[in-house]
C-alpha cells in the first residue's frame, strides 16, 4: 500500500462539517433566528417590566399612574404581537387556551386590571416560547447529521493526495480513509486492510472486516489503518446521503399532536365565553362579560400543565434521562405500540462467545487459551470477544511464536509449540472439503472454526446477547402499561433478529430493513395507534422523528439523540420503564391540576354571571385557584421510591455466562 508523506498528514486531518444553511444571507439568518426565539424575548421583557413596576410601586411607594409605565412597555412591545397572532389563528379556526388568554389581556385592559394583564402576557409567552424551544431541538437533527458529514475527502492523483471537497468527488476517484475518519462515499476497498464500524448505518453490532474488495458505506468509521477505496457512487446518491433524504422527509411529514393543553382549552375556550356572553346578554351589563372572563383566565392550563412538566423532566434528569421534546411527556402515556431496534437496545451491542463445539480429543480450555493468545495480535472484530472469553475463565495468555494474517485468508500462528489456523467454515471447506464432515451444522450467527496442527479442533459461535432484564420487561408492557403490540425492527440478519425475538418474547419481527424501510414500517404503525420507537444508531433516526415518542439509548450517536423526544443516557431498559411512569404520573397531576382549576373556574364563572363576583374579587379568586394548581402541579417533580413495576436487575453478562461447550 502505498505510504502517506508526513508532511501530507497534517492536512488530511478531518475538518467541521459544513455550516448548516451556510447558503442563506446572514441578515434573513438573523432574522429568521429572532423570529424563532421571539416568545422567549418578550416573556424576559414581560419579566423585567413586572420586576421594575414591583420596584417603583412598593419600595420606591410611586404612585399608581407613574409606576404603572413598565407595564404599559410590556403590554405594548409583548400583548399587542400576542394578539395579532392570535386574532390570525382565529381566522384559521384554531381554538385553544391560548385564545382565551388573548381575550383575556384585551380585558385586562379595559378593566385597567394593567397587571393582571401583563401576567397574562408572560405565561402565554413563557408557554409559547418552551414549545418553539422543544420544536427547534427536534429539528435539529438535520443539523447534527450534516456536522457529522465529513466536507473534504483525500484523492489520490498522479501527484499525490489531495484534498477536495466532498461534491468533487466522481465515480471512479480513489479516496483514502485515514484512521478514525468517516467515509467519505460508498466505495470497494482497493488497498490496505482494517476494520469498519457500520453499526451506525446497518445495525450490525460488530466491527466488519475489510479487505481488497470489500464494499464499504459512506459514514462508517474507519479503524486505526488507512485504506484506499474506488468510489462506486456520487457522494449525493451514497448511503449516508439517502439516510439524510430520509431523515428530511420524515421531519416534513411528522404528524402534529395535539398537546395537552390545547385539548382542555379547546372545550373550555368556548365554554368560558358562551357563559360570559349569556351573563352580558341577560343582565345587560358588560362588567359581568368582563367578570367572567376575569375568573375565567386559563392560568392552571398556561401554568399548572408547564410546571408539571418541569417538574417531570427535573424528575427524569435525576434518573439519568434526558427530555429534550416536553410533548413526550404527555404522549408517552397514551401509546400502545412499543417498537424496538434490536442492537443497543434489547441487546448489549457486543459480540460475546456463546458456544463452544469442541473436538473430544482436545481440551476445550487449552484450545480457548491458545486461541485467544493468537488473537492478541489480530485485527480480526470477534478477537476481542475470544480474549474476554478466555480472560473470563482465568486463563493466562502466551506469546505467540509467530503470527500471520493476510486479508481474507484468516489467522495462522504458533502457540505453545502447537500449529494454529483459525478462519471461516465457508472458507474451510472451500479449500478442505474433508473437513466438512467434522464441522457442526451450520446456524445464522457468526462463528469462526479453529485447526490445530493440522486437525478440526473447534468451532466458536459468537452472538450480540440479549440484555438480561429483556424478557422481563417485554413481557411486562402489556399488563402493566396497555401495550397491545411489541414489535422488533431491525436492519441485522433475519436469523440473529429471529433469535433475539425467541429469546426476549416478541413475535412479530421485522429483518434486514433499510432506514427507508424502518421508516415505512414505522409510520404505518403510528396511523394505527400512538407509537414508541427505542434505538440508538444513526439508521434509527428517521424512525424516531415518525414515531409518537422517539427514544434514543445511550449516547452512540448525536444524530439519534438529536431526532429522540428524549435520551436514555445510561443505556437501560430500566430508565425506559421509569420514563413511561413519569410520563403517566405528570399527565395524571396536570390533568388534576388544569381540570381541577376549570372546575373551580367554571363555579367563579357561574357566580360572577349572576353578578355575586365582581371583577376585582373575581381576580382575586382567580389567583387563589391558580396558587393551588400550581401547588398541586409541583408534586410532578417529587422524588419516587418506585419507578418501576417488573422485577429484573440489568446486569451485562460476562463472557461465559451464557457460553456452551460442546463435542462436535
Amino acid at each position: 500500500m502505498e505510504s502517506i508523506p508526513l508532511d501530507s498528514q497534517a492536512g488530511l486531518m478531518p475538518t467541521k462539517a459544513r455550516e448548516s444553511g451556510s447558503g442563506i444571507p446572514a441578515s434573513r439568518k438573523l432574522l429568521q433566528g429572532w423570529w424563532e426565539r421571539r416568545h422567549t424575548a418578550i416573556a424576559v421583557v414581560t419579566l423585567l417590566c413586572i420586576a421594575f413596576y414591583l420596584l417603583m410601586r412598593f419600595p420606591m411607594s410611586l404612585g399608581e399612574p407613574t409606576a404603572r409605565w413598565p407595564l404599559w412597555i410590556a403590554l405594548g412591545f409583548g400583548g399587542c404581537p400576542l394578539v395579532v397572532e392570535l386574532v390570525l389563528r382565529l381566522f384559521q379556526r384554531r381554538f385553544g387556551s391560548d385564545l382565551l388568554a388573548g381575550i383575556s389581556i384585551i380585558t385586562a385592559v379595559l378593566l385597567g386590571e394593567y397587571l393582571a394583564g401583563t401576567l397574562v402576557v408572560l405565561m402565554l409567552s413563557g408557554g409559547e416560547a418552551l414549545e418553539s424551544f422543544a420544536v427547534r431541538k427536534a429539528s435539529s437533527v438535520l443539523d447534527a447529521l450534516s456536522r457529522r458529514s465529513p466536507s473534504i475527502a483525500h484523492r489520490r492523483s498522479e501527484s499525490g493526495i489531495e484534498d477536495i471537497p466532498l461534491e468533487g468527488i466522481r465515480i471512479g476517484d480513489v479516496m483514502v480513509v485515514l484512521p478514525n475518519e468517516l467515509c467519505p462515499v460508498d466505495g470497494i476497498v482497493i488497498e490496505g486492510h482494517g476494520t469498519m464500524d457500520e453499526s451506525y448505518l446497518t445495525g450490525e453490532p460488530y466491527l466488519v472486516s475489510k479487505s481488497i474488495g470489500s464494499e464499504v458505506l459512506s459514514g462508517a468509521v474507519n479503524g486505526e489503518s488507512a485504506i484506499s477505496i474506488r468510489a462506486v457512487r456520487l457522494p449525493v446518491d451514497s448511503r449516508y446521503a439517502r439516510i439524510m433524504q430520509v431523515m428530511q422527509q420524515s421531519q416534513q411529514e411528522r404528524p402534529r399532536l395535539r398537546r395537552l393543553g390545547d385539548q382542555l382549552g379547546a372545550l373550555y375556550t368556548p365554554l368560558a365565553l358562551a357563559i360570559a356572553l349569556a351573563a352580558w346578554l341577560i343582565s345587560g351589563e358588560a362588567t359581568r362579560f368582563l367578570a367572567v372572563l376575569v375568573i375565567a383566565t386559563p392560568c392552571p392550563l398556561l401554568i399548572a400543565i408547564p410546571v408539571a412538566i418541569i417538574g417531570s423532566i427535573s424528575l427524569a434528569a435525576r434518573h439519568s434521562i434526558v427530555v429534550r421534546d416536553p410533548a413526550v411527556l404527555e404522549r408517552i402515556g397514551r401509546c400502545r405500540t412499543m417498537i424496538f431496534d434490536k442492537t443497543g437496545t434489547l441487546t448489549y451491542g457486543r459480540p460475546l462467545l456463546v458456544e463452544e463445539y469442541v473436538d473430544p480429543s482436545f481440551d476445550s480450555r487449552e484450545v480457548l487459551r491458545w486461541s485467544a493468545s493468537l488473537e492478541r495480535y489480530s485485527k480480526h472484530p470477534l478477537s476481542t470477544a475470544m480474549i474476554e472469553a478466555a480472560e473470563t475463565m482465568r486463563l493466562g495468555l502466551i506469546p505467540a511464536e509467530s503470527v500471520q494474517e493476510h486479508p481474507g485468508e484468516g489467522l495462522l500462528g504458533k502457540v505453545a509449540g502447537h500449529s494454529l489456523q483459525i478462519t471461516s467454515a465457508k472458507k474451510l471447506i472451500a479449500e478442505r472439503p474433508e473437513f466438512q464432515a467434522d464441522l457442526p451444522p451450520r446456524t445464522g450467527g457468526l462463528e469462526c472454526v479453529i485447526l490445530i496442527d493440522g486437525r478440526y479442533a473447534a468451532t466458536y459461535r459468537f452472538r450480540d446477547e440479549p440484555r438480561v432484564e429483556g424478557a422481563a420487561f417485554v413481557g411486562h408492557l402489556g399488563p402493566m402499561h396497555g401495550f397491545e403490540k411489541v414489535m422488533l425492527l431491525s436492519g441485522d440478519r433475519r436469523s440473529e433478529v429471529e433469535y433475539l425475538g425467541k429469546r426476549v418474547g416478541i413475535n412479530e419481527l421485522h429483518a434486514e430493513k433499510s432506514p427507508e424501510e424502518k421508516l415505512a414500517i414505522v409510520r404505518e404503525e403510528t396511523l394505527r395507534n400512538p407509537t414508541i420507537y427505542v434505538g440508538d444508531g444513526i439508521n434509527d433516526a428517521p424512525a424516531m422523528v415518525a414515531a409518537s415518542v422517539g427514544l434514543a439509548m445511550g449516547q452512540r450517536s448525536e444524530v439519534t439523540s438529536e431526532a429522540a423526544g428524549a435520551v436514555i443516557m445510561d443505556n437501560m431498559l430500566g430508565r425506559v420503564d421509569q420514563l413511561l411512569h413519569i410520563g403517566l404520573r405528570m399527565r395524571r397531576i396536570a390533568l388534576q391540576s388544569a381540570v381541577g382549576g376549570m372546575i373551580f373556574s367554571l363555579a367563579g364563572m357561574i357566580l360572577a354571571a349572576f353578578g355575586f363576583l365582581p371583577p376585582v374579587l373575581g381576580a382575586i379568586s382567580q389567583e387563589v385557584i391558580d396558587v393551588v394548581a400550581v401547588l398541586n402541579a409541583l408534586r410532578a417533580g417529587r422524588p419516587q421510591k418506585a419507578l418501576e413495576d417488573y422485577g429484573s436487575q440489568d446486569t451485562a453478562p460476562s463472557a461465559i455466562d451464557s457460553r456452551q461447550i460442546k463435542q462436535a
